[in-house]
């Protein structure tokens, strides 16, 4: 698939690394307008749930970040979520969201 720029290629690595430390179904993470980066993984708890990529951009978003440049999912179901879409999409309309395999393959760039 694409080969990606170095900060897009960190979004992947840290994503992967989300999802692993926790075993989660999903790890995600963020870079904001500013170039900081935020990373979480799958939220699945009895009262409430998020995807890795709604809790990502929650941390964003509670840091103070006013917009989105590049986000990046890790996922073993190949799928990206609507859900996880809209919370990109609500901060940056045009930001590529990267969907990647658990071996970071970049399986699909979504760019709108």
């Amino acid at each position: 698939m694409p080969d990606l720029e170095a900060e897009d290629r960190k979004l992947v690595t840290l994503a992967r690394s989300s999802r692993a430390r926790t075993q989660a179904a999903e790890g995600a993470a963020v870079r904001d307008t500013d170039g900081r980066t935020y990373a979480a993984a799958t939220v699945d708890q009895p009262s409430f749930k998020l995807t890795a990529l709604q809790a990502a951009v929650a941390a964003a978003v509670s840091s103070g970040a006013e917009g989105i440049e590049a986000a990046a999912v890790v996922s073993g179901e190949g799928l990206l979520k609507e859900a996880s879409v809209h919370a990109v999409r609500d901060l940056a309309e045009r930001a590529p969201i990267f969907l990647a395999a658990p071996d970071g393959e970049v399986l699909k760039v979504l760019d709108r």
